[in-house]
C-alpha cells in the first residue's frame, strides 16, 4: 500500500476512530493556545478528538479535514465547530488569521516544507503551531505484545520527540505527558482497527488480527478477565512560534 492510500483510509473506519481513539490530556491544549486567542485552527481534525480539547480556548475554533466521512463525524460530535475540507499544504483560511494552528496525531500525513509554509501564511506574527502525538506505552509485557502483532514491516519509523518541520519554525519547545486511558474491550479493538495500516489490509486479514489482539486480551495476566483495558500512553507535545 501506498503512503497516500494510508493517509487517505480513515474515513473507512470513522465510526471506529470516534469509538477507539484515546483523547488527550488538558495540558496540551492549555499549553499550545496563547491568551486571549481569537482563532484556533485544528488540521487533520479526523472526528475531533483533539478539536474538543480547543473548545472553550478560543472565541472560534475551526477544524480543517481532508476526509468527508470524518468531517460528518466530527460535525455530529461538535456541531459549533466549523469544519473545512483542506489539508495542512492548503489550509482555507486568510493570512494571518489564527493565533494556532494545532496537527495531532497528523503532521506526519504533511509534507513539512509546503505544510511549514502553510502554516506560516495562516498564522498571525507570534502565533503558536503546535504538533501532538500519542503514543502506546509499550513497556508492559502485554502492551509490548500487542505492538508486535499491530506492527509492520512496512510501518513508518518516526522520532515523535524530534519531527521535521520546515522553516520558518526553529527551535520549539517540548513537552511529555505520561497518562493512562481505560476504555471497554470494544473501544480497544476499535482503536486497533482504526490504525491506517490495519484499515488497508484485506478483510480476512483484518479479521485474523482483531481476534489475536482479543486472544492476548483473554490469556494475559494484566488483562484477562477485565472489563476495561488499561492503556499507557505518553503525548509527545512540540510547541512553535511564527516569528
Amino acid at each position: 500500500m501506498t503512503f497516500e492510500q494510508h493517509a487517505q483510509s480513515f474515513g473507512a473506519a470513522a465510526d471506529a476512530y470516534e469509538h477507539g481513539r484515546p483523547g488527550y490530556p488538558d495540558e496540551v491544549a492549555a499549553g499550545l493556545v496563547p491568551d486571549g486567542a481569537r482563532l484556533v485552527v485544528d488540521v487533520g481534525a479526523g472526528t475531533g478528538k483533539f478539536t474538543r480539547t480547543l473548545v472553550g480556548r478560543a472565541a472560534e475554533v475551526v477544524a480543517v479535514e481532508p476526509d468527508r466521512a470524518m468531517r460528518e463525524r466530527l460535525t455530529a460530535v461538535l456541531p459549533g465547530v466549523r469544519a473545512l475540507d483542506g489539508t495542512g499544504e492548503a489550509i482555507p483560511l486568510p493570512d494571518g488569521s489564527a493565533d494556532a494552528v494545532t496537527f495531532a496525531q497528523a503532521w506526519h500525513w504533511v509534507d513539512p516544507a509546503r505544510g511549514a509554509v502553510e502554516v506560516a501564511r495562516v498564522l498571525r506574527p507570534g502565533g503558536v503551531l503546535g504538533l501532538v502525538w500519542n503514543v502506546r506505552d509499550e513497556t508492559r509485557p502485554w502492551s509490548q505484545r500487542l505492538g508486535a502483532l499491530m506492527r509492520q514491516p512496512e510501518s513508518r519509523v518516526m522520532d515523535y520527540g524530534a519531527p521535521v518541520v520546515g522553516a520558518p519554525f526553529d527551535d520549539g519547545e517540548y513537552e511529555r505527558f505520561h497518562w493512562a486511558h481505560e476504555q471497554e474491550r470494544s473501544a480497544f479493538l476499535d482503536m486497533v482497527a482504526s490504525r491506517s495500516y490495519v484499515i488497508v489490509r484485506p478483510p480476512a486479514e483484518r479479521t485474523a488480527l482483531l481476534d489475536a489482539v482479543q486472544r492476548l486480551l483473554d490469556v494475559d495476566p494484566d488483562t484477562a478477565g477485565r472489563d476495561t483495558v488499561p492503556v499507557e500512553y505518553t503525548t509527545h507535545v512540540h510547541r512553535y512560534v511564527r516569528p
